[in-house]
């Protein structure tokens, strides 16, 4: 056929698009959460302290937080109720560890029938090694 070079990616389509690289068909819905997720949320690390944070979080006109390692894989989540708390402490301290998470695949309508039925306003969006994508916000899919 002339190809110079072919590779089988042997994990198959599904890995493949949870990974939110290029796809296409029939069957790949319209939107996909990598299409909506917000790849600004604000993100921090374990060790920094939380007004730091709360401080960076409101300028920036978030109330979510997104905790991260230096490889920006998801180690948790600072949501409202952490934000909000006045108490002198780290990051990992305040915390909520390991959220749960969609892959980038993950058509829009079925995300948000999700989010519907759990009762969730957000979602985090990673890769399946747990690399941070972006955000989802319920509001904007409604």
């Amino acid at each position: 056929m002339g190809f110079l070079r072919v590779n089988d990616y042997v994990a198959g389509k599904k890995d493949w698009g949870s990974y939110g690289l290029p796809h296409e068909g029939t069957k790949v819905p319209e939107r996909l959460a990598e299409d909506v997720a917000h790849k600004d949320v604000p993100t921090c690390v374990l060790d920094e302290r939380l007004a730091d944070v709360q401080e960076r979080v409101r300028a920036a006109h978030w109330d979510a937080c997104i905790v991260v390692n230096e490889g920006r894989v998801v180690l948790g989540r600072l949501d409202r109720k952490a934000l909000g708390s006045d108490a002198d402490v780290s990051v990992e301290e305040a915390m909520t560890p390991g959220p749960s998470t969609v892959r980038p695949s993950i058509g829009t309508e079925d995300l948000l029938k999700r989010m519907r039925e759990r009762k969730l306003s957000s979602y985090v969006v990673t890769t399946p090694d747990g690399r941070l994508v972006g955000h989802i916000l319920r509001d904007e899919l409604e």
